[in-house]
């Protein structure tokens, strides 16, 4: 698959993921209108999981708990990077400011669950083609 139609799935799998994290979390509110929702900023700093193709290709072999943290480490720093850049223009879409778990307003550590299988998620679907299956 074409590295800009990888960006693309990417990219939207991100956002269909957020929107429904953000989703379920209004369950602890007991809202039970589950609005989910994201930013168009998102699109694509979800998007450059595609670049990490080539690292998958070479880490599918290794255990899977060492795969999960390597991931959740490099979607941190994903995360971090964007968070500063787009603070530079006052755009960033989420702050953790308030969160006791945190580096800074941009990194909750709480959430390295999250990444831990969202890195996961990424490797399997972007080796197996599976965007395009879906």
């Amino acid at each position: 698959m074409p590295l800009s139609r990888l960006f693309l799935h990417c990219g939207i799998a991100g956002w269909c993921i957020e929107i429904l994290f953000t989703a379920c979390k209004s369950l602890q509110r007991h809202d039970f209108q589950l609005v989910g929702t994201t930013s168009l900023w998102m699109f694509p700093i979800y998007g450059c999981a595609a670049f990490l193709r080539p690292l998958f290709g070479i880490t599918h072999k290794l255990r899977l708990p060492l795969r999960g943290t390597l991931y959740a480490l490099l979607i941190f720093l994903g995360e971090f990077t964007s968070g500063k850049l787009l603070a530079g223009k006052d755009l960033v879409p989420w702050d953790y400011s308030r969160h006791r778990l945190r580096i800074g307003p941009h990194i909750r550590l709480d959430f390295f669950p999250n990444w831990f299988l969202a890195g996961l998620f990424y490797e399997k679907f972007t080796l197996n083609n599976g965007f395009r299956k879906l």
